[in-house]
């Protein structure tokens, strides 16, 4: 009988590595949040971190690559939170939970800008299949709630299914959010419920 070995623990210098890769992803999401990724830069992050721009090559060959890395984590970290979501709950209470923790995430500056249509990162990330398997798993979780909350008549069910997705994905860069905080007239937490009710409920007088 064999029995299974450990796995090698990584050494000092492999630990290190993985640590300043780990702070160049997250200060890379930042500044995807803050300017997106036509106005960031390579030595912006570089010097965030601390490192020369030589030193990030070596974790990330283009700025294209960086940014990817960004959205693969950004990808994960909804997949995570998605598998948090009590199974008991109402479909389309599923789907408002997931809505408010995106615009959490937005407005406390978490959330990178999506690509712009022709962008060079939109075309990187159609070739990233880390950041491809993960958007068709997050599309299919929200999609099977989407039908079920049109099934139990939550939701419209005139409504494509794609065009609702499409709607909530929206909800995570929505410039809305954006302009109410700079008012200053609302709390995030005010805000949030504003944009959910407008979401999910319109703008009709009920």
């Amino acid at each position: 009988m064999t029995t299974a070995t450990a796995p090698a623990k990584p050494s000092f210098k492999e630990q290190m590595l993985q640590a300043r890769e780990e702070a160049i992803v997250q200060t890379a999401n930042r500044l995807l949040a803050e300017k997106g990724f036509e106005s960031m830069t390579v030595d912006e992050v570089a010097a965030s971190v601390g490192i020369a721009k030589a030193s990030l090559y070596k974790h990330f060959p283009s700025k294209e690559d960086l940014a990817a890395a960004a959205m693969v984590r950004l990808m994960q970290r909804t997949q995570d939170f998605l598998m948090s979501v009590p199974g008991d709950e109402k479909p389309i209470d599923k789907l408002r939970v997931v809505v408010r923790w995106a615009m959490e995430a937005q407005l406390a500056g978490e959330m990178p800008s999506l690509p712009h249509q022709n962008s060079t990162l939109r075309a990187a990330l159609m070739n990233n299949r880390g950041y491809l398997d993960r958007l068709v798993a997050i599309s299919d979780k929200l999609g099977g709630w989407i039908q079920a909350a049109q099934a139990d008549g939550t939701l419209n069910p005139k409504l494509p299914a794609i065009a609702v997705l499409y709607t909530l994905f929206a909800r995570a860069c929505d410039p809305v959010l954006g302009f109410l905080k700079a008012g200053g007239l609302q709390s995030d937490a005010q805000i949030v419920e504003l944009v959910l009710g407008t979401c999910f409920d319109g703008l009709a007088s009920r």
